[in-house]
């Protein structure tokens, strides 16, 4: 008996943007990765799922008769250049999970080629991109910033040819849903107004649901997800995540960060730092991604516009209204971030902040954040420090915690093996911002708890990938238990703390293996 049941909504009511298909049957699949407590949320028994009809349901080769797998149609802004048909190329939507927490999709990833496969393309994934969406977005949950998640990774028995031979896999994916901008992109390509009425239905129903009954719920959306989109990026922000393919089919309705391609983490802190081999215009380096994010909102409201009012000139005006928002309340999320990173006092901005679908308060917000300049400006002033004098970011932000408790030595530490080769930034300059900050008399407490020990350090992660690649996946879990535990300091872990060799940094680059 399969140990899950799942319904087929999506394809129901949106059969536009749904073609059935199936997966590609697996040799023989095995499970490198199972997510039990992810699993446990879900409602779902680990044990049935590690049997064989668990691996069965799970690589696609044996679902419940409840289901109904489609493969997602959905167009897309790519690096800016608008492809009018993009759609799961390798990827199939089982269907979707009902849990306590509400409708859950389960997806699969390297299933085999669907009719959205673009090139010739094989459909199929390999074990080390599979394995990096599952220590990326597992991590980034821990952190706290929204994401899809991964339940588990499989080999198929099936080699792959890409950089030679290789493991071929599959990897269960969970998300709120999988409706993107480029869903509604799609959607609104086709000129039928029926379908993109029904498309934002169900993603009211989906996300929103409070949204229903107001006087204008596709305006409410729009400023629902710009909302959700400002609380994501700005958490990318604070923890120094670089998405490195902001596509518009990449944005989630939801919010949360999803696709785990070329993505990357900073070690030195620089707004300019790109890891992505296929971002060669720099177009989504770390600190442009609010400005990207703005970007594909602003493709988003253009969907929306025929539902917004019926005069066209009117329609635009409420899009424009509802956009202006989205800068302030990306700045109002983090800097209230980087005040918890430094320990500040709380704000009264914070009591005005969490307002889904409406700006009712944002003059209030906006008068609030005007009166803490002198804070402002000390944070702005450390990121500029740790700029020049190329400081890590995350390590960082631990020594400082530990200096809110007059430990000072981590953080000469960290001055002390700077690379700056201008010879900028001396250590008495870094002295006095200190002094300006310790006279805040920051709280420690809060510190550690917005502050990371362990992330998915780039090498860190490509150390476990090639391991496990070569069939010794203990590197890959410890590295599991340290980066779901981030905020926790032992010393065992203390290798996953530590910032890339500059060798490393300097010639590393990600790839859209995803």
């Amino acid at each position: 008996m399969l140990p899950i049941s799942l319904t087929h909504q999506f394809a129901d009511r949106l059969p536009e943007l749904a073609h059935p298909w199936r997966a590609e049957p697996c040799p023989s699949a095995q499970l490198v990765v199972l997510n039990e407590s992810l699993a446990t949320d879900l409602g779902l028994d680990s044990d049935e799922l590690a049997a064989e009809s668990g691996v069965d349901l799970l690589s696609g080769a044996k679902l419940p008769a409840s289901a109904r797998p489609v493969a997602q149609a959905y167009s897309g802004h790519q690096f800016g250049g608008f492809s009018p048909l993009l759609g799961d190329g390798r990827a199939l939507l089982l269907g979707e999970l009902e849990t306590v927490q509400g409708l859950v999709d389960v997806h699969l990833k390297g299933s085999g080629a669907t009719p959205f496969a673009r090139g010739g393309a094989d459909g199929r994934a390999t074990l080390g991109p599979m394995l990096r969406e599952l220590i990326v977005s597992e991590a980034m949950h821990a952190l706290g910033v929204p994401a899809t998640r991964s339940l588990a990774v499989l080999t198929t028995g099936r080699p792959v040819f890409r950089h030679g031979r290789e493991p071929g896999a599959i990897l269960v994916r969970t998300a709120a849903s999988h409706l993107r901008v480029g869903s509604f992109q799609y959607a609104a390509l086709r000129g039928d107004e029926a379908l993109l009425q029904r498309l934002a239905d169900y993603a009211i129903e989906r996300h929103y649901p409070e949204l229903a009954d107001t006087d204008q719920p596709y305006l409410g959306l729009l400023r629902s997800v710009i909302s959700a989109q400002a609380h994501t990026v700005a958490q990318w922000m604070l923890v120094g995540f670089i998405h490195g393919v902001m596509n518009t089919d990449n944005m989630t309705i939801s919010g949360e960060t999803i696709d785990y391609g070329p993505c990357a983490f900073l070690d030195v802190y620089d707004p300019a730092t790109v890891f992505s081999s296929i971002d060669s215009e720099s177009r989504y380096a770390f600190g442009q991604q609010p400005v990207m994010a703005e970007w594909n909102l602003t493709r988003f409201a253009e969907t929306l516009l025929p539902l917004l009012d019926d005069d066209p000139n009117r329609a635009v005006d409420l899009a424009k209204s509802a956009l202006e928002g989205f800068a302030g309340q990306y700045e109002q999320r983090f800097m209230r971030g980087m005040y918890a990173k430094l320990g500040l006092a709380r704000t009264p901005a914070e009591d005005c902040d969490e307002v889904r679908g409406t700006f009712s308060n944002q003059d209030a917000v906006s008068a609030s954040w005007s009166q803490n300049l002198p804070l402002n400006s000390l944070v702005h002033d450390l990121l500029d420090l740790m700029q020049r004098r190329k400081l890590d970011f995350t390590g960082t932000f631990r020594a400082l915690t530990a200096a809110a408790d007059d430990e000072l030595e981590p953080l000469r530490a960290q001055l002390a093996t700077s690379n700056n080769a201008n010879g900028e930034c001396r250590t008495g300059e870094f002295d006095a911002w200190l002094e300006r900050w310790r006279a805040q008399r920051p709280d420690a407490s809060v510190m550690r708890r917005a502050n990371p020990v362990v992330i998915p350090r780039n090498h860190a992660v490509e150390q476990a990938l090639r391991k496990a690649n070569a069939g010794d996946t203990a590197e890959l879990f410890a590295l599991l238990e340290a980066v779901t535990d981030p905020f926790t300091e032992r010393t065992d872990r203390a290798r996953f703390a530590q910032p890339a060799p500059a060798d490393f940094t300097r010639y590393f680059q990600t790839f859209c293996g995803t």
